[in-house]
Parts: C-alpha cells; structure tokens; sequence
C-alpha cells in the first residue's frame, strides 16, 4: 500500500510540473525589439564602440533585416559630432534571436560634464512590434565619458562635504574643510587624506580604476576618525570613533571631473565589541589647485 502511494505522489508530481511548463511555453508569434528601454554606456579613449542589443521572441531559417534611425524627439547628442551608427540596418541571422545597433562614442567631442542621449527606433513593419510593451521598438541611449584612471588626478588638495560633520562638527565651524591627499608609498591604489574628519586623524581610500566604467571606492575597517569625546561630549566605548564601507552604498569617483563620492559607516566598539552604529554618511571630496586651496585657506575656510 505504501508503494502505491508513492507512485500516485510521483504521478501527481510530474503531472503539476507538465502543467507548469504549459503554462510557460511562448506562442509562435514574432516580435523584434529593443532589448531595454533604456541603454547607458561609457565611451572610453580606445574603447569606444559599444552596442545596442535587439532580441527577437522567435528564431527564423533566414536572416532577416530591419532598419534603424535615430528619432530627433529626445535626443540632444549629434549624430556626426558626439556619435555615429556603424550601420542603419542590423540583421538577426539564420537560427538566432538577437543583434545589436553597433555605435561608436565620438570621444574627444565629449566633455566631462556632457549628459548625451538619443533615441533609436527599429523600422519595420507593424506586426513586428509588440502591444504589451509600449514603444518596444525604441530606446533610449545614453552616453558619458570615462576618463582612464590615474591616482596622481586624486593627490594634492581636495574640498571634503561631509554631512558627518554636519551631525558632528565637533570643534569644526563648517560642514566643509580643506584636506590634503598623499599617495600611499606601497599601495599603488591607494590615497592617504590627512585630517580627513578631524585634526590629527588620518583615513585611506583604495582606488579601483581597473574597469573605467565601474569605478569603486574601498577602505579598510576599523578606521579612526576621531576620540569620542571631542566629538559626542561622552565616552560610550573605547573612545574611538571608527569608520569604514557602508554596506548599503556604494563609493566611487569620477576621473573626467576629479571627485569622488564616499559612503561612510560610522560606529562605535570596546574592546573589538560593537557598541553601536552612529550612521551611515554621505560625503563629497572635489579635487581643487594647490592655489585655490591657498585661497581658501587665507579666507578661512
């Protein structure tokens, strides 16, 4: 009896997962679209082609061709100047169910500061385009410009806004200082910001460049930013302020424009036991001249 059960369990069990694939089995019908509504891509100096994925919900026994053209009704980058299409036309080939509009990012035209866009529609017939997604057969490009990466854009002087020190001012009159930036003299990723926070306390960046269109900010833990008492008027742990990577936010830098955007965790432990978080912090380091960081000195920033 008991064999018999499990058989019709087995039975039953094959049969709900039939149902299922049922269920999830695509119809015949061919449609062609822009694989996202919405393609952001890095142009970077001698690499700067990137593509534009179509996909198609059927594979055919032939190649099939479509046209592309660039829509003017939001676009502000110039086809010749800030871009140029390889081609505009692509073709799924035999047995496949995707391509892509291949572009090239016209460098040297692009400034640090651009935001470019335009807008790509398939030209094809009617039937090709799919309802249940509006304006499947167009999408949004964007374009910006990843400088390559070198430490020495990330030395010298750099105006730090913390909203830590805004919470946390400590002795500081100002949510914003002056703070000097060293390379590290063995770590070659790596950036030493004197008084970062505070006087006589030093922190460390690690600077990851190797992929310019992910450009990262790590730091080691445990940090020291601060004692506690000059800055909470308490002592709650071990009269350590420390910081590190917030967990729920992602550091990073700029190379074009020479900044960079750090997410701080602050707490507090004793004794390697965590006390408590004080925050997670959101801070803003712009690199300046030896000059302008003169200039704001004198002027008691």
């Amino acid at each position: 009896m008991k064999r018999l059960y499990i058989l019709y369990c087995m039975v039953a069990l094959l049969a709900a997962v039939a149902c299922n694939e049922r269920y999830t089995t695509y119809s015949d019908a061919e449609y062609v679209m822009f694989a996202d509504s919405l393609s952001t891509n890095v142009v970077e100096s001698g690499n700067n082609c990137f593509e534009v994925p179509i996909s198609s919900t059927v594979a055919r026994s032939y190649d099939r061709t479509f046209g592309v053209e660039v829509v003017d009704e939001g676009s502000n980058a110039i086809e010749g100047r800030h871009y140029r299409l390889r081609s505009n036309t692509v073709t799924i080939p035999a047995g496949e169910l995707a391509t892509a509009v291949e572009v090239e990012g016209l460098y040297d035209n692009i400034e640090p500061t651009d935001s470019l866009g335009f807008v790509l529609r398939l030209v094809m017939s009617e039937q090709l385009k799919w309802d249940l997604y509006k304006d499947s057969d167009r999408t949004k490009v964007v374009m910006y410009k990843g400088c390559p990466f070198d430490r020495n854009s990330f030395t010298g002087y750099a105006v730090l806004s913390s909203l830590f020190l805004r919470d946390y001012p400590g002795e500081n009159a100002s949510y914003q200082r002056v703070v000097k930036c060293d390379p590290h003299p063995t770590e070659p990723d790596m950036i030493i910001i004197r008084n970062c926070f505070f006087d006589g306390y030093d922190i460390t960046l690690r600077l990851h460049g190797e992929r310019v269109a992910e450009p990262k900010i790590t730091m080691d833990a445990d940090q020291v930013v601060s004692d506690e008492a000059s800055v909470f008027g308490q002592i709650l742990g071990d009269n350590h302020i420390l910081c590190d990577d917030s967990p729920y936010y992602e550091s990073y830098f700029n190379s074009c424009q020479r900044f960079a955007v750090l997410w701080l965790h602050v707490y507090v432990e004793d004794l390697g036991e965590m006390v408590g978080t004080v925050g997670h912090y959101y801070n803003v380091l712009e690199w300046i001249s030896d000059e302008e960081a003169e200039r704001l000195k004198r002027e008691g920033f």
